[in-house]
């Protein structure tokens, strides 16, 4: 029978409402967004729909999209409860994912992907802009030049910008490799570092043309080495209000099973995935109401139950096992930090950590054990369960996370030469 195509890995919000995918309004807590300020990061773990959001964002408030409106938001919260702002913007958005090259080269690599990047904005917005844009553009030497050029090409034409960048922490992996990679990430955030002066250049632009910015990534580590660089934007990554904006509510599962059971063959219930991909909380003030689902999960099961007409035979999507590779770095760092207690291990031992979730930290203080349960709950391998003794309680959010970790561990148990009792090895191996 015929019905709406699953979206799972669309990250284009047009091709969603113009192709026939099926679609969660989420446009109600981006409404509260818009209305709350104007420099926004958020985080959130990988494969929680980022991406689309800043897609949706883009869509929303992009001058070019304006004849497009109605076919893209119209039956939508925030189509219904349109803002003076929408359609007003030139839109700028950087992806660092694109970003080529090792921290050893990282201005290369950012000149590149924001030289591409610029000169595609100068085009799609040629006739809003001085007829010399591109020409003194291509003059500019640099994604810091340039990115000045820019905003004060708008500011002569009279035009806001809204900046979006995606996976900002794009070498957040890398800089916790090794202390050669911290000591040259620190460079580039710290004095006169390069990626330092172009967050100073887009503060800079705040005062000009950048009338909004929306930042996203997976941990706070890098805009914390940024602050100061960029210390303008209100981070929502522990709010409440926002703790469903991304990843899916149990009732928002529940009405695409809903509909896929009304319009396929597709018969099954909420409590299969449940335990596999629910439990995420992602605010202190929030834990006991409503924990969120995976995203991505939840539309991987659904398409290979009307793919194949049955759940799939591996609950974990390839794509959640690569990510979770950086475990054996994690346990390495844990080991090597040499805290009272391993952070990993007190986890298996007792099944719950405590500790003081930050909203930022700096690279260097990753060993701070406060710190350390912060990155794994901002890795999506912890989720807020709680407060014990005053302090929050962080656990593993479900059996896919726990697969994973258990996995690891055991894989790498002689490897990191972790000192399990005999209890705990049994408990792993079990």
């Amino acid at each position: 029978m015929s019905h709406k195509i699953y979206p799972i890995g669309i990250q284009n919000f047009e091709k969603i409402r113009n192709d026939g995918y099926f679609y969660i309004d989420k446009t109600a807590l981006m409404y509260q967004m818009v209305k709350t300020g104007s420099y926004y990061f958020l985080s959130r773990p990988r494969r929680f729909g980022k991406s689309l959001t800043l897609n949706l964002l883009r869509q929303y408030y992009d001058v070019r999209t304006r004849d497009k409106f109605e076919a893209l938001f119209g039956d939508l919260y925030i189509g219904q409860h349109p803002t003076p702002s929408r359609n007003s913007y030139l839109v700028l958005h950087l992806n660092f994912s694109g970003i080529g090259g090792e921290l050893n080269d990282y201005r290369r690599g950012l000149d590149a992907h924001c030289g591409i990047t610029f000169e595609n904005f100068c085009k799609i917005y040629a006739d809003l802009l001085p007829q010399d844009t591109l020409e003194g553009l291509r003059k500019a030497n640099g994604a810091v030049e340039q990115l000045d050029f820019l905003c004060q090409a708008c500011e002569r034409a009279g035009q806001d910008m809204y900046l979006f960048i995606d996976e900002y922490d794009h070498f957040t992996n890398t800089i916790l490799s090794s202390p050669e990679s911290l000591r040259r990430y620190t460079d580039e955030t710290h004095g006169e570092g390069y990626l330092r002066a172009f967050f100073n250049k887009i503060k800079a632009g705040t005062y000009s043309s950048i009338e909004r910015c929306f930042i996203t990534g997976v941990s706070p580590v890098t805009m914390d080495d940024l602050s100061s660089g960029f210390n303008i934007g209100t981070n929502y990554s522990l709010a409440p209000k926002f703790n469903q904006m991304m990843g899916f509510t149990e009732e928002e599962v529940r009405e695409m099973l809903a509909y896929y059971s009304a319009n396929s063959p597709f018969h099954h219930s909420v409590e299969m995935m449940k335990p596999w991909y629910d439990n995420y909380c992602f605010a202190q003030e929030c834990y006991g109401e409503t924990t969120m689902y995976n995203s991505n999960m939840v539309l991987y099961f659904v398409k290979n139950y009307i793919d194949d007409g049955k759940a799939p035979r591996n609950m974990i999507e390839s794509n959640i096992r690569i990510d979770y590779e950086k475990l054996r770095m994690l346990i390495r760092k844990d080991k090597e930090f040499a805290h009272d207690a391993s952070v990993i291990q007190t986890l298996v031992s007792q099944g719950f950590i405590t500790g003081e979730l930050k909203d930022s930290f700096p690279a260097v203080s990753i060993t701070n054990p406060d710190n350390f349960v912060s990155l794994l709950y901002y890795f999506g391998m912890l989720t807020i369960s709680g407060t014990y003794k005053g302090k929050t309680k962080l656990t593993i959010p479900n059996q896919v996370v726990r697969e994973q970790i258990y996995t690891y561990l055991l894989s790498t148990y002689n490897e990191a030469e972790l000192n399990f009792s005999s209890y705990e090895k049994n408990e792993l191996a079990s």
